[in-house]
């Protein structure tokens, strides 16, 4: 089995939030990946690096102020042709519908739980669509 390494993108304005996502996520969310991160703290910062990396997906914070990850999920698959997969960490379950709206390809539930989390991941990075909780 040939293991794979991909960059993830970690969105919030808040570093203990971004430190939870990469906690539940881990550096090798599945036996044959593994994953570096980069941070931003900004819709700026966000859009920057997605224009100068190779960013392989995207976890956003929905809660993050003043540029919540929802509204940043939808204008990357609008704007961009090639928008890597986007997870938005959502506080309420209700809030998918908004996720969805918003071409979401997976969303999560804070607390972050690191085995739907790690699955998450890998699923989006291996390119299957996915629905958590």
């Amino acid at each position: 089995m040939t293991e794979s390494s991909y960059t993830v993108l970690l969105y919030s304005d808040d570093p203990q939030v971004r430190e939870r996502m990469r906690l539940a996520i881990g550096t090798r969310p599945a036996k044959d990946l593994t994953v570096e991160f980069v941070e931003s703290s900004t819709y700026a910062e966000t859009v920057r690096v997605i224009d100068d990396q190779d960013v392989h997906l995207v976890v956003l914070d929905g809660e993050a102020s003043p540029a919540g990850g929802i509204g940043i999920a939808r204008q990357l698959k609008d704007e961009l042709s090639d928008a890597p997969p986007t997870c938005v960490v959502i506080a309420r379950a209700a809030d998918r519908w908004l996720a969805a709206y918003a071409k979401v390809d997976a969303t999560l539930v804070h607390p972050l739980d690191p085995v739907l989390t790690g699955r998450a991941v890998a699923d989006l990075l291996r390119g299957r669509a996915v629905v958590t909780s």
